[in-house]
């Protein structure tokens, strides 16, 4: 490898750019400030690209960077990355599958835990000098039912560790057979039975146009009053419209939130409701995913560039 460019358009952690800085044959460029038209402008000088989920990598972008070999997602959802351009292009696209994996599958039970003990509300509540122990009565994890939409990777780890609290595991994913999910200790259930089932429900699928706004005031409707609603997956996975009215109904007891739409979400109806518990899209931001994003996605790139097959694509087409 010689005079080879990469461009890193989001902020990537320092172990990361200090592998590009490591690579012989490489240099690692961060512009982590430009506009699209900037990033348009100057994105033909540079054989690969790596970004986070800020740069929006739509097919103008890709037209204009014909020196591209290689783009990497430093973490798992690729939304932000029109892949039938990048493949029309013949550009392979990476992710970070499993770099994240665990510490989503942390985020997850602990909003889950969080929101059924109150701790948010509680610990604000003792901030201020109350003590108002009956207000803040919760409920327990061990015999109740998870329902988990995607079985993937984050899915089954959020199953594994869930248990560990003793609950009873359903899962809905139209590409894991029964018997896979059994043998990951789960029964797979059809959509509408697994909303009907759970008493936590918890998001772990990719946004497609079939899954864009899957819980919405129809499925919300199937769902028990007494259930909770979980998501560390993509925002527009869920109609938060739909969801804040099932809340202030009496349709659903409670939502723990990581995620939004639109972030930060201006406007959004959840924000400072009573019994949404909600965080800044923290499901991967601990110390040891965000090295582990960083460095997987530098590796992915640097092997293209070396000539290696690519490891971890998103558009198969590319594959073989």
């Amino acid at each position: 490898m010689t005079n080879l460019r990469v461009l890193v358009s989001d902020a990537l952690n320092q172990a990361g750019l200090d592998m590009l800085d490591a690579a012989d044959g490489v240099k690692g460029h961060v512009h982590t400030g430009w506009s699209p038209e900037e990033l348009r402008a100057a994105i033909g000088e540079y054989d690969a690209l790596i970004v986070r989920s800020g740069t929006q990598v739509d097919a103008a972008l890709l037209a204009a960077g014909t020196r591209l070999k290689a783009i990497a997602r430093a973490g798992v959802g690729v939304d932000n990355i029109d892949l039938a351009a990048a493949t029309k292009h013949g550009i392979p696209v990476m992710n970070s599958p499993t770099a994240n994996s665990i510490t989503t599958a942390e985020q997850t039970l602990c909003l889950m835990l969080a929101v059924s003990r109150h701790t948010a509300p509680a610990h604000a509540s003792v901030a201020a000098g109350e003590w108002r122990r009956s207000e803040f009565v919760g409920r327990q994890l061990h015999g109740k039912t998870l329902g988990i939409v995607g079985f993937g990777t984050i899915g089954r780890l959020v199953g594994e560790r869930a248990r560990a609290f003793g609950m009873h595991i359903e899962a809905f994913d139209p590409f894991v057979s029964d018997e896979d999910g059994a043998k990951a200790g789960a029964t797979m259930r059809p959509l509408p039975d697994l909303l009907a089932s759970a008493d936590y429900l918890t998001l772990h699928a990719i946004v497609t146009d079939e899954t864009r706004h899957m819980i919405n005031a129809e499925s919300l409707a199937r769902m028990k009053p007494s259930a909770v609603l979980i998501n560390v997956a993509r925002g527009a996975l869920v109609d938060a419209n739909a969801l804040a009215d099932a809340l202030r109904n009496g349709g659903l007891r409670a939502a723990a939130i990581d995620v939004f739409e639109q972030e930060p979400p201006e406007g959004n109806p959840l924000i400072g409701m009573a019994n949404v518990l909600h965080t800044p899209h923290l499901g991967a931001s601990t110390v040891e995913a965000q090295e582990a994003v960083a460095t997987q996605a530098v590796d992915a790139v640097l092997g293209v560039l070396r000539g290696e097959k690519p490891v971890h694509l998103v558009n198969r087409d590319l594959q073989g």
